[in-house]
């Protein structure tokens, strides 16, 4: 798996949670928010990321948006566009003329879906609550997931969660190698106009425009 597509599937894990609550209630909670999102007819969020490794002096910040309707999904970050139509993945990237097509397999794990956002800390995870801070007159409360796999490659991963709304606010992750992942909400909005092709990708279109389509 690429960098940037390392990338976008963190983010990907991070938009799709929206809601959490205390570690004794976490389970009605997560019911809660699966039933919250699933009421929504779409999600559009726009977001700040930002890729941090004090060691390796990298530090990288950039802006990206998301639309989801169910399971299909645009996300544009880092001057590429990834779209998921329900059966494939299409990343397309301006600065090389390409598309990347490929065929979604529920089975594989390193596909991130909307369905397995909501629920992945159901396994594999313990939880606590952490600090609580207020932003801008926000209530944010943090809670902290720890990976059951000591060879996970996440060390851990921090919500904020806006306490009035139940939305998430921050997504702190942090890597075994000690990189962090963190993606700041700007706005979240819902049940917005949205064109009835907008998760529908045009071959021809590219084609014509002298894209190179790579299927994998």
């Amino acid at each position: 798996m690429t960098t940037k597509m390392k990338y976008f599937n963190i983010l990907l894990l991070a938009l799709f949670i929206t809601s959490f609550s205390y570690a004794q209630d976490a389970k009605s909670m997560l019911k809660e928010v699966s039933e919250k999102v699933k009421s929504y007819d779409n999600i559009a969020i726009d977001f700040k990321y930002n890729l941090n490794n004090s060691k390796e002096n990298v530090n990288q910040e950039t802006r990206g948006d998301v639309t989801l309707q169910g399971d299909k999904y645009v996300l544009n970050m880092l001057g590429t566009t990834r779209i998921f139509d329900g059966k494939n993945i299409y990343t397309i990237v301006p600065e090389d003329e390409e598309v990347t097509i490929s065929a979604y397999n529920p089975k594989d794990d390193k596909d991130i879906t909307p369905s397995k956002m909501l629920t992945f800390y159901e396994k594999g995870y313990t939880y606590k609550m952490d600090i609580e801070q207020n932003v801008k007159g926000r209530k944010i409360q943090y809670i902290k997931l720890i990976p059951i796999d000591s060879k996970a490659e996440i060390k851990d991963i921090l919500l904020g969660i806006d306490v009035q709304t139940k939305h998430i606010y921050k997504l702190i992750q942090t890597d075994a190698k000690g990189t962090k992942y963190t993606l700041t909400v700007n706005s979240f909005k819902t049940n917005l106009p949205v064109s009835k092709t907008l998760f529908t990708f045009d071959e021809a279109k590219y084609k014509k425009d002298g894209y190179y389509i790579n299927k994998l």
